[in-house]
């Protein structure tokens, strides 16, 4: 498998290193790949075509790029050398179906080795935590998304093509690599009585401001929303990597709540007024309230200090059982 081209390959990956400046360029009707979420058909060429890979409009889960070469079978057993070479910031970008002379600058030059799959990533920022391995190559430098689209071609390193390697066709994928990230979009629901009013977003303890998307690493979150004109609110939710999740949150009336649990043959009475057919929910204001149960000759009065936001669930047995909840 590429006898006696060892010491080529050895000399051109030496001088590649560190290689990111501009050049002049003659491409010849590339082929043509958008970066998608989807899994999409390569784009087949010849050993010195080239493709043009652009971006999609929604970046957000994405910190870079995956480029896939398949070569074919034959490329095992070829005699032949390649060279991969990637170009940034062109100017200006090549036409797809014409001969153009354009500039750009290499950020990639490296030997095509000599198996069927080999994988590229380049990211989008610094700090990418990005590595090369035996199985994926990482170039030194980073392409922020502004200086797309780039220009993946195949470069022979011999003058003259052989018939064999003329014939050779290449498959190229392009896929995103994502991010740690994923998004929440949160929808606030208001009393019809208390519209638009102030409260205070937590998420994960910290205060921000609210807004229609927010960008979270994958896991569990946990929201909370305070305020004088609506009860808290706590959520747990779980960001899953590269997804939107959807939220939708109910704010109420920060009024106490009561609910009556009591005989069928019981009257309820609450400051001294019966609740015929009342059970509850019986919104009150904050303070000391009085409940007194009848039922036949016998009857039960209590106090109860009621606080703002919360809600009660008022049981009679033999006794008055009350629980306090959120």
């Amino acid at each position: 498998m590429k006898a006696g081209f060892g010491v080529l390959f050895a000399l051109v990956f030496g001088s590649a290193a560190g290689i990111s400046h501009a050049e002049e360029l003659r491409v010849s009707s590339p082929g043509v790949l958008e970066l998608s979420p989807w899994e999409q058909a390569p784009v087949s060429i010849p050993c010195n075509g080239a493709v043009l890979i652009s971006l999609g409009e929604d970046l957000r889960f994405f910190r870079g790029i995956e480029m896939e070469l398949i070569a074919p079978p034959e490329w095992l057993s070829s005699q032949d050398g390649l060279a991969v070479s990637a170009y940034a910031d062109l100017n200006p970008p090549p036409d797809a179906a014409a001969v153009s002379d354009i500039n750009g600058r290499r950020f990639l030059y490296e030997p095509l080795p000599g198996k069927l799959r080999t994988t590229y990533q380049i990211p989008f920022y610094e700090g990418h935590g990005m590595r090369s391995t035996p199985y994926v190559l990482v170039p030194s430098t980073h392409v922020p998304p502004a200086s797309f689209p780039i220009l993946f071609r195949l470069i022979p390193l011999v003058k003259e093509i052989s018939g064999e390697l003329a014939k050779m066709n290449f498959q190229v994928f392009v896929r995103p690599v994502l991010g740690e990230d994923g998004a929440v979009r949160i929808k606030f629901r208001y009393p019809e009585q208390l519209p638009g009013r102030p409260f205070t977003l937590l998420i994960d303890d910290i205060v921000i401001e609210p807004a229609a998307e927010f960008l979270l690493k994958e896991g569990e979150h946990r929201l909370h929303v305070l305020s004088d004109d609506y009860r808290d609110e706590n959520r747990l939710f779980l960001v899953e990597r590269a997804r939107t999740l959807d939220l939708e949150i109910e704010l109420q009336d920060p009024a106490p709540l009561l609910f009556f649990e009591a005989p069928e043959l019981a009257h309820i009475f609450l400051d001294g007024r019966e609740l015929v057919g009342n059970r509850g929910p019986v919104p009150v204001e904050p303070g000391v309230h009085e409940v007194h149960f009848q039922v036949s000759d016998y009857g039960i009065t209590r106090n109860l200090r009621i606080l703002r936001g919360k809600t009660y669930r008022i049981v009679v047995a033999m006794d008055v059982d009350v629980s306090e909840s959120e």
